[in-house]
């Protein structure tokens, strides 16, 4: 199981010079993955682009840029361009966002969920792999090619929760990037169906990459209730309030992986037993000690993996 690292979340404040030496940092360490979310600040994928340029192994992806706002030619070939930046180290995440954000804040439509994703997949697939693109569809109308030197091919995952995403997951892409789905859920929901749309379509097994919170602390209790501060609107999402309740859980902090290394050296081998490929830690620490603690130990555990 690889093991990458999300910038974001509770340090989504941070600056570009920060960010730049905060991936050098992992890379150095030995971490297979800095993951760059697209929330209210700097754009992800031209993030992703100049973290590539600064960088020289480690893979870069975004967690991850929603479609609705951006023509699928637009965001491939800004894809690509990172791509290029990135020297082929550079993976594609997008999703459908919220309603509360597409339609609320951005004023654009939320219907038709499976229908948009499959005709965006259908242009975006073909100009990732360096194909053109002839198609004619309900919402998008696209005869195009592009051409970028350097980019090669960029891989593609989506963030993929429900049964109609998860197939198109498997079917079409090179996998799914998860937010606010435990173990169970990943094990009995996730797993199976994006394997066997992957098996189906004669694709390669796909990367399921498991985003989580993670803290290595002697408090454990602390941390979590100040998590639950923090993720208290989450639950509300309908998608992940679906994910929720197929964990059984009411509380998105339950997900969370915190407590001592006993209990996370636990839940990472059980990650990695149901079939996780890629551990995405979002660390949320109470302090700038437990900050360390917990990157020290996903240090180790990405070095054993590696080994």
């Amino acid at each position: 199981m690889r093991i990458g690292i999300l910038f974001g979340g509770s340090r989504s404040e941070i600056v570009l010079d920060e960010l730049v030496r905060d991936t050098r940092d992992v890379e150095q360490r030995g971490f297979s993955t800095v993951w760059v979310p697209n929330v209210f600040g700097h754009d992800a994928i031209t993030s992703a682009a100049i973290l590539g340029r600064e960088t020289r192994e480690i893979e870069i992806g975004t967690a991850v840029v929603p479609t609705q706002p951006r023509h699928p030619v637009a965001m491939a070939q800004q894809a690509l361009t990172a791509g290029a930046a990135c020297d082929g180290r550079f993976t594609l995440g997008i999703g459908l966002s919220h309603p509360a954000v597409i339609e609320f804040m951005f004023g654009l439509s939320y219907a038709r969920k499976a229908k948009h994703m499959r005709e965006y997949l259908a242009v975006l697939g073909p100009l990732l792999r360096g194909e053109a693109v002839d198609f004619e569809g309900e919402e998008f109308r696209v005869r195009c090619a592009l051409g970028v030197p350097g980019a090669g091919q960029v891989p593609l995952v989506i963030a993929a929760l429900g049964s109609q995403m998860l197939g198109l997951a498997g079917h079409e892409t090179d996998g799914t990037i998860l937010w606010m789905a435990g173990v169970r859920t990943i094990e009995s929901h996730i797993v199976p169906r994006v394997r066997a749309a992957a098996r189906e379509a004669g694709r390669p097994a796909p990367r399921v990459i498991a985003g989580m919170h993670i803290c290595l602390t002697s408090k454990p209790d602390e941390v979590k209730a100040r998590l639950a501060k923090a993720l208290s609107m989450y639950g509300q999402m309908p998608s992940y309030r679906a994910m929720l309740d197929i964990e059984g859980t009411e509380q998105p902090e339950n997900l969370a992986l915190i407590g001592d290394e006993a209990a996370l050296d636990e839940a990472m081998a059980r990650l990695r037993d149901i079939g996780v490929t890629d551990f995405e830690a979002s660390i949320f620490a109470r302090d700038a000690e437990d900050e360390a603690r917990t990157l020290d130990y996903l240090e180790g555990v990405a070095k054993r993996a590696a080994a």
